[in-house]
């Protein structure tokens, strides 16, 4: 598997990451800003990352929630996406996700690999956060 260093991490991993410091997620999320990865983001997925992590299942205040996008959008490279392949994905509120790949040539970071599978159609590779992980430390 040749890796990317483009990513675009799903919010089910920032999530992830947040609400637990001994995972995976966080392990990944820890090494965002080291130059091992370039996470890819775009308006539609920073909303989506306020929308999800301040429903209030999170030990974090919103303004540490805010702090922690801040920096992932810090170093992050932004896209704006003029177009739309939906419906393409199992479901449907994903579909911006792979469009978001798809414009940065990034692979996508989920736990929900499964429901990324007809990315593959449009060259787009997915794999886990443990997956990424294994990659990264084999390159290193």
């Amino acid at each position: 598997m040749t890796f990317n260093p483009r990513i675009v991490i799903d919010t089910n991993v920032l999530y992830s990451a947040l609400r637990s410091q001994l995972g995976v997620s966080y392990r990944l999320l820890s090494m965002v800003g080291q130059a091992r990865f370039l996470p890819q983001v775009s308006a539609p997925l920073i909303a989506e990352y306020e929308d999800v992590l301040k429903r209030g299942q999170l030990a974090l205040s919103h303004a540490q929630i805010d702090d922690v996008i801040d920096y992932l959008c810090a170093q992050s490279e932004h896209h704006r996406i003029f177009y739309l392949w939906r419906p393409l994905l199992k479901d449907p509120n994903d579909d911006f996700i792979l469009e978001q790949a798809v414009k940065a040539q990034a692979s996508i970071v989920t736990w929900n690999v499964a429901d990324f599978k007809k990315a593959a159609s449009l060259h787009v590779q997915v794999m886990s956060p443990r997956q990424l992980l294994e990659i990264l430390e084999k390159s290193s």
